[in-house]
């Protein structure tokens, strides 16, 4: 299971840039203004080979309906009970504020580990207003400038330092195949597994969000073996009353890491929204196998190409890992919910598959000859000597070559393709690398 970073503190004090800088993207929105950030926002970071997940907690308005002081409670108190460890962001230009002592007082309460994190310190004046904040009796003050990096190299060797180690059981692969059923809520997933076990094993309500925890079900019938997951629903922040339902987001980002397929299921009368391509990616970037249903079929009103126009849009949309299976269905009527599940096996074996290093250079030396890279930036001739398939839990392939780092990403998505099409690799991502040789 992978270790959470949680990112706390008052509105404009520079979380969703940190956030940005942490995760190498633009996906959170950066204003001068207070609670911009409505949405949660998820993304992954890589520093020294430790992999772990951002959660950027957002502000609020002040002035609006909601209470403010509470709010920002509600955030740490959950940033706390799920996160391994917290940055606790400040303002080096506002100095240390009464808000400040509030989230403070609450964060010295806990037993999680918490960094200090001083932003905006960009000189050196500033950097010695620093010590003001020791007040807060958080102990060491790390300063940095989220907007340029300064300071964060220091900061992310020790929050890597601060996770726990992985257990035994962290570690283990499952005996059984582990199935995911995610997406937004009050889209069937609590009812399509009801549909397959045969019981009423989850509480299904027309309620958005019934769903709050993770229930694991064991399923042994018909030949399959395997684990399912009801996470529950992923909510936009803007849709979000109750401090409950950020709860289950981060519970639903656990058993996505967790599990070795994610079937997303999208609603077939709103089609692919936002929030679903949050969740796809999420699933894609922690490398699990993706099926994609869309349930409540029955409901839409057909013409005789109306599934493949939908199913266009959607591969549109997740371009450019769109070789993912898609499958209408109705959990009402159980149309093709085992077909759904035929799927998720299917996907799983392709997760797993394993080719020689012979079979890959008979393939790719003969036809990187063919279709040579384009020389690098400085003029350089780019030769391939071999590939093989690294030892890891997804397929990932090294293609060995005398400049690995003048490849361009355009011959990155051609050898991808190659292995797409000479090797079945249907909802399942794959991961390229060039190495030195």
């Amino acid at each position: 299971m992978g270790n959470i970073l949680g990112i706390v503190g008052r509105p404009n004090v520079g979380k969703s840039t940190l956030f940005n800088k942490l995760t190498e993207s633009r996906e959170a929105i950066v204003e001068e203004t207070s609670g911009v950030t409505r949405d949660r926002h998820y993304g992954q970071s890589n520093w020294n080979g430790v992999k772990f997940l951002v959660i950027d907690t957002g502000g609020y308005v002040i002035g609006s309906d909601d209470i403010f002081e509470e709010e920002i409670r509600k955030q740490v108190d959950l940033a706390i009970n799920e996160s391994d460890v917290i940055a606790f962001l400040v303002d080096i230009m506002d100095g240390v504020m009464p808000m400040d002592e509030d989230v403070a007082n609450l964060l010295r309460k806990s037993k999680k580990k918490v960094i200090l994190v001083a932003n905006k310190v960009d000189n050196h004046q500033r950097a010695q207003q620093a010590h003001d904040f020791y007040q807060l009796g958080l102990g060491e003050v790390f300063c940095i400038s989220s907007i340029n990096g300064s300071g964060t190299g220091d900061l992310l060797d020790a929050i890597v330092s601060a996770f726990p180690e992985k257990t035994t059981e962290d570690e283990v692969e499952h005996e059984i195949p582990w199935y995911a059923v995610i997406g937004r809520p009050n889209v069937g997933k609590s009812s399509f597994i009801n549909a397959l076990i045969g019981v009423d094993r989850n509480i299904v309500t027309p309620i958005a969000g019934t769903t709050r925890d993770t229930i694991n079900t064991r399923y042994s019938s018909f030949g399959f073996d395997f684990m399912f997951v009801d996470t529950a629903g992923l909510r936009k922040k803007a849709k979000v009353t109750e401090n409950i339902e950020f709860y289950s987001v981060m519970r639903s980002i656990r058993a996505i890491e967790k599990s070795d397929v994610c079937l997303l299921m999208l609603d077939a009368k709103e089609g692919i929204e936002g929030q679903d391509l949050n969740i796809f990616h999420l699933a894609e970037k922690n490398h699990k196998g993706i099926v994609i249903i869309v349930n409540k079929w029955d409901l839409v009103e057909k013409e005789s190409n109306t599934h493949l126009e939908f199913e266009k849009k959607i591969r549109e949309k997740i371009a450019p890992f769109n070789d993912v299976p898609i499958i209408f269905t109705s959990v009402l009527t159980k149309q093709r919910i085992f077909k759904a599940l035929e799927l998720a096996h299917k996907v799983y074996k392709n997760k797993s598959t394993k080719i020689t290093t012979s079979k890959l250079n008979d393939l790719f030396l003969p036809l990187i000859e063919a279709t040579p890279p384009p020389t690098g930036s400085r003029g350089k001739y780019i030769k391939f000597k071999y590939v093989t398939q690294l030892p890891t839990n997804f397929p990932a392939f090294a293609f060995f070559c005398n400049f690995p780092s003048e490849v361009k990403e355009s011959y990155r998505r051609f050898l991808e393709n190659k292995l797409r099409e000479n090797f079945d690799f249907e909802g399942v991502p794959i991961e390229v690398y060039f190495r030195q040789k």
